[in-house]
């Protein structure tokens, strides 16, 4: 009977001490347009994040450049499949192919495939979020490429609110270069 009563006040202890953090998720805007593509079917494959950028806390720099996390707040979804998700359906929706996150889910595989290794995801000191890596798109027909791309959207302040607004226009921008190395 004692240990029931312990496990009891246990489990109300720890309820009581989690579950307070604020949810935030990656901005999503609109598309601007459509772009026209040289492909039908577009893959994007698991996003690759710095540690950092993949933990469930949202970062920030600070001006010492130390790399701290935001008190009582988390992202609503993993990053590493809110990235691969925010990417290919800026795809889907913003070129004329037909695009979807890993693992592909017609019987026909897609003709071309898009790898993104993020190297920086982060929100600096100096008032700018920054996105920067590579991409590649890799096509039956041949057409492979691999660049490397470096976005800065301007913060108002280091909100979280602000960092997951910043995170979802540069992803925009991101799939907007995708987009136009698939023309």
């Amino acid at each position: 009977m004692k240990s029931a009563a312990f496990t009891l006040c246990l489990v109300s202890l720890l309820a009581a001490c989690g579950g307070n953090e604020d949810l935030y998720l990656i901005g999503t805007n609109t598309s601007a347009g459509e772009t026209r593509v040289s492909t039908r079917s577009i893959e994007v494959k698991e996003v690759t994040l710095p540690a950092y950028a993949a933990a469930s806390e949202i970062a920030y720099q600070t001006p010492e450049g130390a790399l701290k996390t935001a008190k009582g707040v988390l992202w609503a979804e993993e990053p590493r499949a809110a990235v691969t998700r925010i990417i290919a359906e800026r795809l889907d929706t913003g070129t004329t192919a037909n695009a979807a996150a890993e693992p592909w889910p017609l019987l026909d595989g897609p003709d071309t495939t898009v790898t993104v290794r993020i190297d920086r995801m982060v929100a600096r000191a100096d008032g700018q979020f920054e996105l920067s890596g590579q991409f590649a798109t890799s096509s039956f027909n041949g057409r492979d490429r691999l660049r490397r791309f470096s976005i800065l959207q301007p913060l108002a302040d280091s909100s979280p609110a602000t960092i997951a607004t910043a995170t979802g226009a540069a992803l925009a921008e991101l799939s907007g270069q995708i987009a136009t190395a698939l023309r």
